[in-house]
C-alpha cells in the first residue's frame, strides 16, 4: 500500500464506521489521528467468541478492518474469547444466550484461526485467548474492575431496558461480559478496539476500565451489522441466512446472488476490498441506470468468492451460475433451503411449503411439473442428496435453492 497521510489513513480506517452519535464519531476520529501522529505501530484488536464452529461473512467485517490496519503497518490482535464465550455477549439480545460448555467452546475455537487467516496476514497477526488472563484473574482485580461501572449504566442499555420493562429476567452473569471484555483491553494494552455497532457499550466500558488501570483509553471503531441473505435480519447461522467463509465457491456465489438488491450497498461497504471511491462509482452507476443491479451483484459475488477461494474459483462459480441459473431462465432471487441429510422429494416439497399437502406434491411429480436442476423428477421415491447445490422447481412459479448445510 502506498504511503498515506494521517488524514487519509483516518478517512480510510473510519470508512463505513457507525456510532449512532456524531460527537462520539468525531471524538474517536480525533483520538485515532492523535495516536497515528505518535508514529508507532498501534495495537489493534477485535475479539471473537467461538459460539459456533464456522465463521461467516458477518465476522469478516471487522477482520477486513484489522487487515487494513495490518497493511498500514500496525499490529493486529485476533482474540478468541474462550472465556467471554462462557458468559455469552448480551449485546443486541432480548434474552440470555444459551450457555456453552468449555469443551464446546474449545472445539469451535480450533476452526476459527484457520478461517480467519483467509482474511488476516498470518505473519502479522497476534493470536490470543482471553482465558490466558481471565482464568487467573484475582478477585481483588475483579472487584476493582466491577467498581468502574454502575448498575444504572447497564440497565440503560436498550436491550436490558426492554427486558427490565417487560419483567423478563436479566441474569447477573450477563453484566459481567463488558467487564471481562474491558479487562481484555487492559491486558492487551490496546490502542484501538474494533467491533459491531451493538458492541459500542462494551467498547466504551473498556475505555473506563483502561483509565482506571492508568492506561490511555482505546479508540473505539464500530461498524454496522451485516444483513443476511434475506436482506433484513443480521447474518446468523441460527437464522439460516448466512454465507460461510468456508463454503464451496459456487454455493457462496449463489448465496450472494440471492440477496435483495437493496441489501447490496451494505455488502459493498462491509465485506469487499473495494475502495470508497470504487464503491461510490458503483452506487452512482446503479442510481443513474448505467449499471444494472444484476451486473453489480455479479461483480459483488465474484469479488467475495475471489477473496476466499481465488480468481479461478470465482470465474468457475460465475460460469456455474450462468449455466445453471441464467440459461434456464430461473429467477435470480429465490428462497434458500439447507439440506442437513438426504430427504424424499415429496417430504421436501411439503416441508418447504411449496404445496399444501404431500398429496399435492405427489400429483405434481406425476404430472411432470417438478424439476431438479432442470431435470424432470419422474418418481415420488426420488431422494435429494446433500452433495451439491441444486434448484428445485415446482410448477411454474415455485423455486427453491437447495444448499448443503454447514455443520
Amino acid at each position: 500500500m502506498k504511503p498515506l497521510s494521517i488524514d487519509e489513513q483516518v478517512a480510510l480506517l473510519m470508512h463505513g464506521a457507525e456510532f449512532g452519535d456524531d460527537q462520539i464519531r468525531e471524538r474517536m476520529a480525533q483520538e485515532l489521528r492523535e495516536r497515528l501522529k505518535e508514529g508507532r505501530p498501534l495495537r489493534v484488536y477485535c475479539g471473537y467468541d467461538p459460539t459456533a464452529p464456522d465463521l461467516h461473512l458477518g465476522h469478516t467485517v471487522t477482520m477486513r478492518k484489522l487487515r487494513l490496519f495490518q497493511e498500514l503497518g500496525h499490529q493486529a490482535i485476533f482474540v478468541i474469547g474462550d472465556y467471554t464465550a462462557l458468559i455469552g455477549d448480551p449485546s443486541g439480545r432480548d434474552r440470555a444466550r444459551p450457555r456453552l460448555t468449555y469443551e464446546q467452546i474449545q472445539a469451535n475455537a480450533r476452526t476459527y484461526i484457520q478461517q480467519a487467516f483467509k482474511i488476516l496476514d498470518p505473519e502479522r497477526t497476534e493470536v490470543r485467548y482471553n482465558g490466558e488472563w481471565l482464568a487467573g484473574m484475582k478477585y481483588e482485580d475483579f472487584i476493582f474492575t466491577a467498581a468502574q461501572v454502575t448498575v444504572q449504566q447497564f440497565l440503560a442499555r436498550e436491550n436490558f431496558a426492554r427486558r427490565y420493562e417487560a419483567g423478563d429476567a436479566i441474569w447477573l452473569h450477563e453484566l459481567l461480559y463488558p467487564l471481562a471484555q474491558g479487562y481484555d483491553a487492559v491486558m492487551l494494552r490496546a490502542d484501538v478496539q474494533i467491533g459491531g455497532t451493538d458492541q459500542l457499550f462494551n467498547l466504551l466500558v473498556g475505555r473506563k476500565i483502561q483509565e482506571a488501570y492508568g492506561l490511555p483509553p482505546q479508540v473505539c471503531i464500530t461498524f454496522p451489522i451485516l444483513v443476511g441473505t434475506d436482506g433484513k435480519l443480521r447474518m446468523s447461522k441460527s437464522m439460516g441466512n448466512y454465507i460461510g467463509v468456508d463454503e464451496p465457491p459456487e454455493v457462496m456465489y449463489g448465496k450472494v446472488m440471492s440477496i435483495p438488491d437493496e441489501a447490496m450497498p451494505n455488502y459493498f461497504d462491509l465485506v469487499t476490498r473495494w475502495t470508497p471511491e470504487e464503491i461510490a462509482r458503483i452506487k452512482a452507476a446503479i442510481a443513474d441506470g448505467s449499471l444494472h443491479p444484476m451486473e453489480a451483484k455479479k461483480q459483488l459475488a465474484w469479488e467475495i468468492v475471489d477473496i476466499f477461494h481465488g480468481r479461478e474459483a470465482a470465474d468457475a462459480a460465475a460460469e456455474h451460475f450462468r449455466r445453471v441459473f441464467q440459461e434456464r431462465q430461473l429467477p435470480q432471487e429465490m428462497p434458500v433451503w439447507e439440506l442437513r441429510e438426504p430427504v424424499n422429494i415429496v417430504d421436501l416439497i411439503h416441508a418447504a411449503g411449496m404445496t399444501r399437502s404431500k398429496s399435492d406434491a405427489r400429483r405434481l411429480i406425476q404430472q411432470g411439473s417438478v424439476l431438479l436442476d432442470g431435470i424432470k423428477v419422474t418418481s415420488i421415491e426420488t431422494v435429494v442428496g446433500t452433495e451439491k447445490e441444486a434448484v428445485l422447481r415446482v410448477g411454474n412459479r415455485g423455486f427453491l435453492r437447495l444448499v448443503p448445510a454447514r455443520e
